[in-house]
């Protein structure tokens, strides 16, 4: 992150509301000390509540895609735990999957990716998301294709982040997401799953994807607003896992 742009997040943080309020451990952070953890995760946090609410989102959304924003909520605990975990996300090539807007391609820029490719078949998305990158200062490339039909063969990227069609609409988006993922990541996959999907999901990455770890990281719990016809309430609290799968090629070259 640029020294600028920090100086400027951080100078808007007073005007942040409780910042403690939805903050929370993981069981993954046990080898760094707990004045890093707090400080570590109440800066991305931060950093994340700060600038999330201020990119421009779609306002046409296509309900046939499963469009639904990612908050700064679970944005900053998906990468925070990507990068501070696991050093999947700094000086690594990342690509964001089904990106609409760009709040996670944006996060993982924010956290010194390597280089931050953003796909999606939405091109009123792609349009939001490169201006939502130009108005942070950011360098980023913007992909409009369907990510099943990439047609790249092999590792192409380092890590892929992702939070994909629940399925709700067409069975098994999901997974087809994470199949394609898992083709061409050559490090580590992080999507977010229904929860009461999570036997299934872990058994098809094993046993069809051929990924050769598929570990629940924590449960998160997703807020989606009434945003299409058809919903009925004002809000429905849905509970998903933040997954880090790991393509079968990793396992090969740490042997």
């Amino acid at each position: 992150m640029k020294l600028k742009q920090l100086e400027g997040l951080l100078g808007g943080l007073q005007q942040f509301p409780n910042p403690k309020a939805k903050l929370s451990p993981f069981s993954h952070f046990s080898h760094f000390s707990t004045p890093f953890i707090l400080l570590s995760t109440l800066v991305v946090t931060l950093t994340l509540y700060t600038v999330v609410p201020c990119l421009f989102v779609c306002l046409c959304l296509q309900v046939e895609l499963e469009q639904y924003p990612t908050g700064p909520h679970i944005a900053s605990r998906m990468l925070f735990t990507a990068e501070n975990s696991f050093e999947d996300v700094s000086d690594k090539v990342v690509a964001d999957f089904g990106c609409g807007c760009g709040t996670l391609g944006v996060a993982a820029a924010l956290l010194s990716a390597e280089h931050v490719l953003s796909i999606d078949v939405d091109p009123e998305s792609l349009e939001i998301a490169s201006l939502n990158a130009e108005e942070l200062e950011l360098d980023m490339d913007f992909i409009h294709a369907n990510v099943l039909d990439l047609g790249w063969r092999g590792p192409i990227v380092d890590t892929v982040i992702m939070n994909p069609p629940f399925g709700t609409r067409k069975k098994g988006a999901d997974l087809d997401f994470l199949s394609a993922a898992l083709k061409v990541a050559s490090q580590a996959v992080y999507s977010l799953h229904k929860t009461s999907t999570r036997d299934h999901v872990k058994r098809t990455a094993l046993r069809d994807f051929n990924a050769s770890s598929a570990e629940v990281l924590c449960e998160l719990r997703y807020d989606v607003p009434k945003m299409y016809k058809f919903h009925k309430k004002k809000e429905v609290d849905i509970a998903v896992d933040l997954w880090r799968f790991v393509p079968a090629s990793q396992q090969s070259r740490s042997i």
